[in-house]
């Protein structure tokens, strides 16, 4: 199984790569995509607690620790290790999840929902997580449309999130 998820990661990644999908994350005004992102209401965290670097150099997310916590736009994220909280903290953008941890076909159909840390996918680089595993089915029928529909959903909803806060 980890190899074909390898396997599905590398596709994806050269589609998005070659759609010119890949990058810095798309903005929304001055908000990039990461300004509201999802907390888990029972812990107060990030990505429910897990270690978001562990996504990318362990294959699956690890429990992150508060001990190795570190606050980036403005809300906790624990992490396994020293080395991945110090790793995050160079370079957050590249180890946050898109459009802040919402579940990115949910977005691509105008809704938002909280992704489920447990169910993701690591394309063109970067993490997605999904509200559950027939959302996550339905993005790789169609991964290029889909995360096209969820970018420009993002640009609608994130204004109406961001009002929300204030």
């Amino acid at each position: 199984m980890g190899k074909q998820r390898l396997t599905i990661s590398v596709l994806l990644g050269l589609i998005f790569a070659c759609s010119g999908l890949a990058g810095a994350p798309a903005r929304a005004g001055n908000a990039t995509l990461e300004t509201a992102i999802v907390v888990d209401p029972l812990n107060g965290v990030t990505l429910g607690g897990y270690d978001a670097v562990s996504y990318f150099t362990d294959g699956a997310p690890l429990p992150g620790r508060p001990e190795f916590d570190f606050y980036w736009n403005g809300v906790p994220w624990y992490f396994s290790s020293a080395a991945n909280r110090d790793a995050f903290a160079r370079a957050p953008e590249l180890y946050a999840p898109l459009f802040g941890g919402h579940g990115v076909m949910s977005l691509s159909r105008g809704y938002l929902s909280a992704g489920n840390p447990r169910l993701f996918l690591i394309m063109a680089g970067r993490l997605f997580l999904f509200h559950s595993q027939g959302n996550r089915d339905a993005f790789l029928g169609a991964p290029r449309d889909a995360y096209k529909a969820a970018e420009q959903q993002w640009t609608v909803l994130l204004p109406t999130l961001i009002r929300s806060a204030h």
